[in-house]
């Protein structure tokens, strides 16, 4: 059995920046990271203005994550359209390039190495062996490991799902969506969209299980949606026919993880979901690992005990209003809060589902 002092289960922006953070404290982590190559996993890909000031703090800058700025958001619900600038540019990137430029920073990582479980003596891998850590990040995204699992009830009496297809980039949709990030709102669900860094548009989706299930598939639920609603069948129509779409289960939207354990960090999705309408989830999950790795440093295993509720109490009210944002989105109401969604008021919106990136 392996020991270490610190050991980090996850290669995505959490546990890249808690590597990175606890490096610059004179810590080394062990990461795992389950897959051998980086792949683009299902993301909005949207950094706002703070995170980014945050990445180039760990060496990533706005210009190598994507040349080309995010500077307005538009609404749309019911056929009604608002827009606003946003208080500061932001970036919309793949998590390829993202997990590529963080991991490029990161010492040891062992790829290819999946957790299957907490035990009593450490964690066990799917080889079999097991790793022990004096404090362990765990950094798994909305993926669960046994023995640490969310609560079922997170999840709701009718989970969400995520859905992202990629548009392949082309002067007509490069045109509609230019430099704005997209929201579209509809019965149970909302579409997001932005141009990333190789000019393919981003098209993510939040939808509850019921919905999806009356429109049978998601392929059938997208083109539904792409009549019901002219301005996303706009988008919908640079759709590849057969284009690959991927899918995340049981998305628990609005989860804080309010109680700490010696020796335990939980970051990102693993500590408070976000609903992913505020573009806000890798601003989180960045957040929480440098603000983890300082806790270590200044307080040794045992500061997870305080961290964890406090950095719970961070992201109360970003997720809060992210939350009463959404339930109003999916509702009825949508098409009123798209009419009453003045410039100041989604600028306000903006600024309140940000984290602060200082410390927790």
């Amino acid at each position: 059995m392996r020991r270490n002092a610190a050991l980090i289960v996850g290669g995505g922006p959490a546990g890249t920046a808690a590597a990175i953070a606890l490096a610059h404290t004179g810590t080394r982590a062990l990461m795992l990271e389950r897959t051998r190559e980086t792949g683009d996993a299902l993301c909005g890909g949207f950094l706002s203005w703070r995170t980014l000031e945050t990445l180039g703090s760990l060496g990533v800058e706005a210009g190598a994550l994507n040349r080309d700025r995010v500077t307005r958001v538009r609404l749309f619900a019911g056929g009604r359209t608002a827009e606003a600038p946003l208080p500061r540019p932001a970036v919309c990137v793949s998590r390829r390039r993202l997990d590529t430029l963080l991991l490029d920073r990161v010492d040891a990582v062992e790829r290819g190495v999946g957790a299957r479980a907490v035990e009593v003596d450490g964690i066990r891998l799917n080889d079999g062996t097991t790793v022990a850590a004096d404090a362990l990040f765990l950094a798994t995204g909305k993926h669960d490991l046994r023995g640490l699992a969310r609560p079922e009830s997170a999840r709701g009496s009718d989970p969400t799902l995520g859905l992202r297809v990629r548009l392949a980039p082309a002067p007509g949709l490069d045109a509609l969506v230019a430099d704005t990030i997209e929201l579209h709102l509809f019965d149970r669900g909302y579409v997001g969209i932005a141009r990333q860094e190789d000019g393919s548009v981003n098209l993510c989706m939040a939808v509850h299980r019921s919905r999806l299930s009356e429109a049978g598939s998601p392929a059938a639920l997208l083109a539904i949606l792409g009549n019901e609603h002219p301005r996303l069948g706009e988008r919908l129509a640079y759709m590849a026919s057969g284009a690959a779409i991927d899918a995340v289960a049981n998305v628990p939207y609005g989860w804080r993880q309010r109680s700490g354990t010696a020796g335990l960090f939980r970051l990102g999705d693993q500590a408070g979901v976000i609903p992913s309408l505020a573009g806000e989830g890798m601003g989180i999950a960045i957040a929480s690992g440098i603000a983890a790795a300082r806790a270590l440093s200044n307080g040794g295993p045992d500061a997870a005990r305080t961290w964890q509720p406090a950095f719970a109490r961070a992201v109360h009210r970003p997720i809060g209003v992210a939350g009463i944002v959404r339930a109003i989105g999916e509702g009825p109401l949508a098409p009123l809060l798209v009419a009453a969604a003045r410039p100041a008021l989604i600028q306000i919106v903006a600024r309140l589902t940000r984290i602060g990136h200082r410390g927790h």
